[in-house]
């Protein structure tokens, strides 16, 4: 289920909740509705208002959090890639098919990348990519003929290295870091809130509008949370132009 639709569930689920404090209302007797009733459920649902925010506060910090720290790692390895290919043209013209094929790997990791998803409850395990594996064996097959040469391949097989780290690190990292039971606790109490509001006070156009504002608002936080937490997809997902093009193409 993608954010749109999640967020779309917590906003009938919530503005539900009104719907059903106004319900309920003409259904309670006057001894319900004494003011001390009236005192203790707004000190209640103060209480739940405020677990509320800072829940949604530990999940709008976790998403950004998540979100910044894969932008961080996919910067990483466009810079790691392009130091890479500056050794190996350093190197000489024997590095040049390896620099080929760097080139011409970089749109299969993208893609494995950006597309890549963690299925719920089942094992997955990391499959390297043939095009990587063969790069590898081949830069560890040059043969260096100077002092220059061997440090230039010491450094491109360190940066590789450092590389495919970067890449394992996605791989665990995939999937969302939003524990689903934060996020089922936290509707509730906003829809415990939202009855209360009908509850024990009169319902009208206006209060009604403001309350369906309010409950669009909560809905566009979670979307918002939802999308920052998946950050290869969705409206603000991270680009994957600058890792594409970060080589330049090999002139004949």
């Amino acid at each position: 289920m993608n954010a749109l639709l999640i967020s779309l569930l917590v906003f009938a689920i919530v503005f539900g909740g009104a719907l059903l404090g106004a319900v309920l209302r003409p259904l309670l007797s006057e001894k319900h509705l004494q003011s001390d009733a009236k005192d203790i459920v707004k000190m209640a649902t103060g209480l739940i208002g405020t677990l509320a925010a800072l829940v949604l506060g530990l999940l709008i910090a976790s998403a950004k959090g998540s979100s910044d720290l894969k932008s961080s790692q996919i910067r990483q390895m466009t810079a790691t890639t392009i130091l890479l290919d500056e050794l190996l043209a350093q190197y000489g013209p024997e590095a040049t098919p390896l620099r080929t094929l760097l080139r011409q790997s970089i749109p299969a990791i993208a893609d494995r990348i950006w597309r890549e998803e963690i299925p719920t409850g089942r094992a997955v395990h990391y499959e390297s990519n043939a095009q990587a594996l063969t790069f590898e064996n081949e830069l560890e097959r040059l043969t260096p003929k100077n002092d220059a040469q061997r440090s230039l391949q010491s450094r491109a097989i360190a940066a590789f290295t450092e590389g495919a780290r970067t890449r394992l690190l996605l791989f665990a990292q995939a999937g969302g870091s939003i524990p689903t039971p934060f996020l089922i606790i936290l509707v509730f109490w906003l829809s415990a809130i939202f009855v209360s509001f009908t509850l024990f006070g009169q319902t009208n156009p206006v209060v009604m509008t403001t309350l369906f504002v309010c409950a669009l608002s909560f809905a566009g936080a979670i979307f918002l949370v939802l999308e920052l937490d998946n950050p290869f997809t969705g409206l603000m997902g991270i680009s994957s132009a600058t890792l594409r093009g970060a080589l330049l193409p090999l002139t004949p």
